[in-house]
């Protein structure tokens, strides 16, 4: 006899099972919501702490440069740059010399010339006595601003004042202090005159080179020298006009860093935080790793993805990927020891002497660098475009060969196109991936906080420089909490932020535009 359950007795069994089915889901969904708003909160934390400490730097920033105006070391740099290109010019005489030396010069015309060169050196002796005297009354009138800051308990920039091992400086008068700086505006008013005719009569007689290099070259000194001259007056006149009470903007604040082309810290004149030389430093690493990486992590790709045969495959692909696990480290120090020692060894061999910019000195540089970052973006860019590739419909691929295409045309116009998107996504990892490296650039890339000669073409990507990451991780460890380096880094590292956002956002207007392009 068949038993038939009735509907009565069923009804509590599937609302059990349903309450199961409930309860099993919610668990699910809370464990995994969890996860997802820790990661939302933590992204949020780090976001305002980054915000919140590098936004005081702005505050910091304005009232240093305040004090480098008050305090005269405005007016006593605009002395310093007219010794400096005096010195400049010094030095390149000193390279004109050495062409003559390799020229092979006689004795009797190095000797004239090596007098020529020490007359225009010794013409900038006043003008260097000056500086100094300036220096002394500039950095002393600094430290009575200082301390007369902190008794009032205005804020003051960013300087120890409070050291009790420093030498306490003898009390100044800022007014006194600043009439006697200003009062250097009619000394070297006399000094650039009397530099101008000692330097005049020495180019009324230039010596006699041998070498048409040495002739070439001292025409364009002579040139500059001349252009110097001009400038003096100039030069004067500004000193007359400086105004020590003259307000400095608040934007000023801003644009200093933004803007700034020197990244100078711990220094007993002057701090200055300009991000143009780490940010060129970074875009020009960057540039070397993605014109290596990009080109043969999507050519792997596609090789592996339509071209290679299993046996390939099996064989290819994980050697690449392999290439991720190796620690940055290591790859820093094979950059050192072998590739840069390479690079600079193969550019001052005779057969290189064709490169106009061989051979080179520095064997870390933006290339030794730029080539490591590539290898480590290769392993990104390479299995996120394979994936982009497999993941095209396989009747895209199948209606390309029945149209009679073949498989160069079938990558290239279709396959390509319809993972275009895909491939750029790989590629702005592998940028996020180089551009956020740091023990690469800190150990290969140089660490020269200045930006390159351009003028030298493509050997300017032979030169050392700094990037945003490694000046970061090289100076946090150092600075004191809440100083205006310290917030100067965070700022660094919101460029940095900021910068990625900026090339993400465009690579995914980019990508729309495509696809609505070809849809």
């Amino acid at each position: 006899m068949e038993v038939v359950a009735s509907p009565s007795s069923i009804l509590p069994e599937n609302t059990a099972s349903r309450r199961r089915r409930v309860s099993t889901e919610g668990a699910i969904k809370a464990f995994f919501g969890s996860n997802a708003l820790v990661a939302i909160v933590v992204l949020a934390l780090i976001t305002i702490f980054l915000f919140r400490e590098g936004f005081g730097f702005f505050g910091q920033n304005l009232a240093n440069l305040r004090l480098y105006r008050r305090a005269g070391l405005e007016y006593v740099d605009i002395i310093r740059s007219q010794a400096e290109e005096h010195a400049a010019l010094s030095r390149q005489l000193s390279d004109i010399r050495l062409a003559e030396v390799r020229a092979n010069a006689g004795a009797p015309v190095l000797e004239t010339f090596d007098k020529f060169a020490a007359g225009f050196s010794d013409t900038g002796e006043e003008l260097n006595g000056l500086l100094s005297d300036a220096n002394d009354q500039a950095l002393a009138l600094r430290e009575a601003l200082l301390r007369s800051d902190t008794s009032s308990g205005s804020p003051a920039a960013d300087k120890d004042v409070s050291d009790e091992t420093a030498p306490a400086a003898p009390a100044v008068d800022p007014v006194a202090g600043m009439a006697a700086l200003r009062s250097t505006q009619a000394t070297f008013a006399q000094v650039a005159e009397s530099m101008k005719g000692k330097i005049e009569s020495l180019l009324a007689q230039p010596p006699s080179l041998t070498s048409s290099e040495a002739r070439a070259s001292l025409a364009q000194w002579k040139t500059k020298t001349q252009t110097y001259l001009k400038q003096l007056p100039a030069v004067s006149q500004k000193l007359r006009e400086w105004n020590p009470d003259k307000p400095v903007p608040a934007y000023r604040a801003v644009t200093s860093f933004l803007f700034g082309m020197n990244w100078t810290t711990a220094s007993f004149w002057q701090d200055w935080y300009g991000i143009i030389p780490l940010l060129v430093g970074s875009i020009m690493v960057s540039i070397v790793a993605l014109v290596i990486a990009v080109p043969l992590g999507v050519s792997g790709a596609i090789y592996v993805s339509e071209i290679a045969t299993p046996a390939e495959k099996t064989l290819i692909k994980p050697y690449i990927e392999f290439i991720s696990a190796i620690p940055s480290v290591v790859l820093g120090f094979f950059g050192i020891a072998v590739l840069g020692e390479t690079i600079r060894a193969l550019s001052q061999t005779s057969f290189m002497k064709w490169v106009p910019f061989f051979p080179i000195s520095e064997r870390l540089n933006v290339f030794t660098a730029g080539c490591l970052l590539a290898l480590m973006a290769v392993p990104t860019i390479f299995t996120l475009a394979e994936d982009a590739l497999r993941n095209v419909p396989r009747g895209f691929k199948e209606a390309s060969y029945a149209l009679g295409a073949n498989r160069l045309q079938t990558i290239v116009r279709v396959l390509v196109p319809a993972s275009l998107s895909g491939i750029v996504s790989a590629v702005l990892l592998g940028l996020g991936r180089v551009i956020g490296e740091t023990m690469v650039v800190l150990l290969c890339a140089g660490n020269r906080i200045a930006i390159p000669d351009f003028t030298q073409g493509l050997g300017a990507f032979f030169q050392p420089v700094h990037t945003m990451t490694g000046i970061i991780a090289q100076e946090m460890g150092e600075v004191v909490r809440g100083s205006i380096h310290y917030r100067a880094l965070f700022m660094v590292g919101l460029v940095l932020f900021t910068l990625t956002l900026v090339i993400n956002y465009a690579a995914q207007k980019l990508v729309a535009r495509y696809r609505m392009s070809i849809g």
